[in-house]
C-alpha cells in the first residue's frame, strides 16, 4: 500500500521555488494534498475545515487561470492585487495560508511528540494559529473537530504505517510545506498585504 506521501498529488520538497516567488499551480497541487489529509482524519467534523481549505485553492486557482503565465507565482498574484479593490485571491491566499499553518503546525507538534496523541497536537496548534481569527461560532466547530481527531496509532497506520519511514517521509512533507509558509508569511509583513483582509 501506498504511503499518503505517495498519494498526495505533489510534495510539498517538490514545489519550485525561484527568485520570483513560489510556483502556483505547483504549490495549490500540494496543498490539495492537506485537504487529503483530512480525509485520512475520517470524521464529518473536519468537513469545515476541508471546505475551507478546499475554497481557498480554488480562489487562487481562479485568479491563476485567468493568466497563468502573469500569475504563476503566488508573489505576483499579491503584488498584481495589491493597488486594486478585488484582492479575492489575496484573501484566499491568506486564508489558505492560516489552514496549511494549522495543519503543519499540528503534524510538526504530534511527529516531535511520540507519547502525544493528535487532538492534543491539533488543539495546542489551533490555540497558536487560527483562533484569534475566529468567532465564537466558528470556535466552536474546530473544538469539535479537535475532540474528533482519531487515536495517534490508528492515524499512522492510515498514512501508511505507524513507523520510522512513515515519520520521515511526513516530516521532510511538513518541514517543505513549512518553509513556504515562512516565505509567504515575510512577503505578507514586508509589503502589508494582509492589511484589511
Amino acid at each position: 500500500m501506498a504511503t499518503f506521501v505517495e498519494r498526495v498529488p505533489l510534495r510539498f520538497n517538490n514545489v519550485t521555488i525561484t527568485d520570483a516567488g513560489i510556483n502556483t499551480k505547483e504549490f495549490l497541487d500540494a496543498a490539495s494534498g492537506v485537504v487529503m489529509l483530512f480525509d485520512e482524519l475520517g470524521s464529518t467534523a473536519f468537513a469545515p475545515v476541508k471546505s475551507d481549505i478546499s475554497g481557498n485553492i480554488a480562489k487562487v486557482k481562479a485568479k491563476l487561470d485567468s493568466d497563468p503565465a502573469k500569475y504563476d507565482t503566488l508573489e505576483k498574484i499579491i503584488l498584481a492585487e495589491a493597488g486594486s479593490k478585488d484582492r479575492t485571491a489575496t484573501q484566499g491566499l491568506l486564508w489558505l495560508k492560516r489552514g496549511l499553518e494549522f495543519t503543519a503546525l499540528g503534524l510538526s507538534k504530534n511527529l516531535a511528540t511520540p507519547s502525544e496523541e493528535l487532538s492534543k497536537s491539533f488543539t495546542d496548534a489551533y490555540q497558536a494559529t487560527l483562533k484569534q481569527f475566529h468567532n465564537f461560532v466558528v470556535k466552536g466547530v474546530f473544538n469539535l473537530a479537535m475532540k474528533a481527531c482519531p487515536y495517534r496509532k490508528d492515524f499512522y497506520v492510515k498514512l501508511g504505517g505507524d513507523n520510522d519511514a512513515v515519520y520521515g517521509e511526513l516530516k521532510v512533507w511538513v518541514d517543505a510545506l513549512q518553509a513556504q509558509l515562512n516565505q509567504l508569511n515575510v512577503f505578507y509583513a514586508k509589503g502589508s498585504y494582509d492589511k484589511g483582509l
